[in-house]
Formats: structure tokens, C-alpha cells, sequence
């Protein structure tokens, strides 16, 4: 059997485990990764493709650049007119969308099972034949759609340019996480018919791409659908390496804070430290830290900073980044009448404690997590998401099942150890926000 073809059409795990999600992969001659996992419950199918492109293969000047092109990709190819691929899987009574973030661009599409096949031709026709669809006029109509929703989202919401400070705090220059997956105007601005094609050529490309198809399948005849509709796609180079440096130090040195004066309707505080990227062991400690401070309303937050009337809201999550770091981020809203420095020092100060994570609190919080997990999971589009994100980040889409049952391994001393060594104040960035003066 070729070393690439991983077929799993059992469900027990390398330890003889019952796994919970059947999963096949393989991979066609031009490189596509594809993965399949029957769920014959339900007679609808997700249809899940990433790329391995986001805003941190954007070099300066070039920001923005995989947002921009997730809406390209929706102004028609070759065989497909502008918007038809809306269209076509409304028309049959699915659903579709794209999101692009920090390490990759997804489309994903969730149709009745018998319509696989359209879902896999329209996905194929963006994949082989979108260049010849691209011209200046449809540039420039998204690029003023991109930057309407810059300015709605960001620079016009409220809080809504908290994450450009905190990158930029967080993150040096040269790190590709810097800069926001929005990017800036007037590299947006800049962007010609030349430099689409070009990132078109670099990245969306069969062997920097995963597919997954998750749901009422047959895995046999879905894989041979694939090999139908992408095997001729022909391959490319490998993308370039990512842009500046991703080595870093856990540490900012100190806490370095912002405050903001801004139309916003209440103070907030907005808290992040480095921590190791999802693609290390050491996330799972740090995820289950994340949750005992502040998920749900037995967290501490809720229960230290909420009920005791300092904020109006509090709670905090763990990005699953994979680039060097990824960010720890805690955010607390207070009342009107609340002192900014108040705050953040009851926030502060709950992180500054977590140190002492209790064996209970740490019980609780890999039980509320794997609930909430196993609940995503009921949905398709979700769990073929996952599986995309597992076989590109791991090599291994089948690891989804066990790190389901990873978490249940985290120790309170662990938790306890890991934010003692990232939540402390000389590994911190606070973003401040409060409301202005009445003119």
C-alpha cells in the first residue's frame, strides 16, 4: 500500500480503541489530501476544502491579500458564473460559505448527500479553472466590499479594532501574526489583477489543499468522485516559506499597555499573553487552564469578577494558532460607572492566581469541555472543519478522536504549572477602552 494512502475503514484505534469517528484518507497524485468520513445517520453531506493560506503567508505590503481572495473566489471560474455557486447548492437546498484566518482559507459547502457530486464540481471548477473567470472589474468590486467591511467591523464598531492592537503588541514586526487577517486599506487598496493571479498560483494549488467530506457517503465511491473531479488538477511548487520569523520567547518583557479613548458604551479590558501553539503538547494544559478561568458560569471569572458586580461580563480563550505562539485572551466588560484600573486589576488578578487551580475546578472544566466539543461536533460542517484542520496541521486526521480524549489526561498540577509559566505579568499585553467624554 502507498505510504501516503491511510485507509481506516475500521473504527478501532491504533490501541484497539472503539474510535468515534470513522475516518479515510488518502491522497490523489497531484497532492490533494482527502479525507472521508461516513456518518450514514443523516442523509446530508459536508463537503470541507482548506487551503494552507492565511494572513500569515502575507508579506508587507501585502496584507489582507487571502481575505480578499476568499471573496474572489465567489465571483465565478471558468465553468461557473459570478455567484453561481451560491446558486447551484441553494437551488438543491444546501448551504455554503468561506472563512479565512491566521493558517488557512476553508470553503465548505453542506448538501443533500445525493448532490455530492455538484458540491465536488463546483469546489474543483474554483480549484482548476478560476483563473481564466478573474478580471479587473471583479477586483475592484470586492475590493470595495472588503473595505466597506473593514470599516464596519473595525474601524467603525465599537472594540472592533481591539484585535489589530493587541497583534501589534503581542506579536513584533516580523512575526506573521502581526498584522489582522482584515489587513490594512491601503494594502487592499493597492492590490492589482497581477498580484491575484499570483497568489492564486502560489497557494490555491491540489497539494496545499485537504478535502473533506464528512456525512452519508459510501467512502469507496466518494474517493473515486474526488479522483473524478480533481485528479486533473495539475500540482505546483510548494508555497514559499512564511514571511519574517515565527521564533519567539513566551514573554513580552513586562506589561506593556494602550489605553483608548473611543465611541464605546462601556470600559473594557482586553488581556493577552503568548502561549505554545496548538500543534504542542503543552496546548492542552493551557486549554483546560482557559476554561476553569473562564468558561461558563462556574468559572472563576464569572464567579470572582461577575458575580461580585466588578464587570459586567468576563471570560477568556485560547486561540488554536500553530505558528511559533498563539495567544491566550481575556476580555472584561464593565458597568458604566466602572474605573478602567479596577478593571483590570480584578482581571489581572485572576490570572495572576490561576496558579492554584483546584483538582475539582480542573474536573469540571475537562467535562465542560469535551461536552461542548462532542456538541460541535453533532454538526457536519463542524466536524468536516476539524478533520481538515487535524490532516493539515497534523499529517493525521484520525488524531481529532484522540484528542478528544487528551484533555482528560491534563492534571490539575499541570494547568497549575502552565499558568504559572505564561499568565504572569511579564507575559502580558492589556488593550484598555473607554468611553469619551461627553462633548
Amino acid at each position: 500500500m502507498d505510504r501516503r494512502e491511510k485507509m481506516a475503514s475500521r473504527r478501532a484505534g491504533r490501541n484497539g480503541r472503539r474510535e468515534m469517528i470513522e475516518v479515510r484518507e488518502h491522497t490523489l497524485e497531484n497532492g490533494l489530501s482527502v479525507v472521508v468520513a461516513p456518518d450514514r445517520t443523516t442523509p446530508a453531506v459536508g463537503v470541507n476544502l482548506w487551503y494552507g493560506v492565511g494572513s500569515r503567508n502575507e508579506p508587507p505590503g501585502r496584507t489582507g491579500f487571502a481575505h480578499l481572495f476568499e471573496h474572489m473566489m465567489f465571483q465565478g471560474s471558468a465553468h461557473v458564473p459570478r455567484n453561481g455557486h451560491f446558486r447551484h447548492i441553494e437551488r438543491v437546498g444546501g448551504s455554503a460559505n468561506a472563512t479565512t484566518w491566521f493558517d488557512r482559507t476553508n470553503y465548505y459547502e453542506t448538501v443533500p448527500s445525493h448532490h455530492l457530486d455538484l458540491a465536488l464540481w463546483l469546489e474543483s471548477d474554483r480549484m482548476g479553472w478560476m483563473l481564466p473567470a478573474m478580471t479587473a472589474e471583479k477586483l475592484e468590486n470586492q475590493r470595495r466590499v472588503v473595505m466597506n467591511e473593514r470599516r464596519e467591523r473595525y474601524d467603525n464598531q465599537p472594540y472592533g479594532d481591539w484585535d489589530e492592537r493587541v497583534q501589534s503588541l503581542l506579536f513584533p514586526a516580523s512575526h506573521p501574526y502581526h498584522h489582522t487577517v482584515i489587513g490594512s486599506m491601503d494594502d487592499i487598496a493597492a492590490a492589482t489583477l497581477d498580484d491575484v493571479h499570483d497568489f492564486f498560483a502560489t497557494y490555491y494549488l491540489p497539494n496545499n489543499a485537504v478535502i473533506t467530506i464528512c456525512g452519508d457517503c459510501d467512502p469507496a465511491r466518494a474517493l473515486d468522485r474526488v479522483g473524478r473531479y480533481f485528479g486533473d488538477i495539475p500540482s505546483g511548487p510548494a508555497p514559499p516559506p512564511l514571511p519574517g520569523t515565527a521564533r519567539l520567547d513566551f514573554a513580552t518583557g513586562g506589561t506593556v499597555r494602550r489605553d483608548v479613548r473611543a465611541a464605546v458604551p462601556l470600559p473594557r479590558v482586553y488581556m493577552a499573553s503568548l502561549v505554545p501553539p496548538f500543534t504542542t503538547e503543552k496546548f492542552y494544559p493551557g486549554e483546560v487552564a482557559a476554561h476553569c478561568l473562564g468558561t461558563g458560569r462556574s468559572s472563576r471569572l464569572y464567579d470572582r469578577v461577575v458575580r461580585r458586580r466588578t464587570a459586567k461580563s468576563a471570560t477568556c480563550r485560547l486561540l488554536p494558532l500553530t505558528t511559533g505562539a498563539t495567544l491566550f485572551l481575556a476580555v472584561a466588560t464593565g458597568f458604566a460607572d466602572t474605573d478602567v484600573d479596577d478593571l483590570e486589576a480584578a482581571l489581572a488578578g485572576e490570572l495572576d492566581a490561576a496558579g492554584d487551580l483546584g483538582e475539582d475546578e480542573v474536573a469540571r472544566a475537562v467535562i465542560g469541555a469535551e461536552t461542548r466539543s462532542l456538541r460541535a461536533l453533532q454538526r457536519l460542517e463542524w466536524r468536516a472543519d476539524l478533520l481538515s484542520m487535524y490532516a493539515t496541521h497534523f499529517g493525521d486526521a484520525r488524531r481529532l478522536n484522540r484528542d478528544l480524549r487528551r484533555l482528560r489526561r491534563v492534571t490539575a498540577e499541570e494547568a497549575r504549572g502552565w499558568s504559572r509559566e505564561y499568565l504572569h505579568s511579564g507575559n502580558r499585553v492589556v488593550v484598555r477602552y473607554s468611553p469619551e467624554a461627553p462633548s
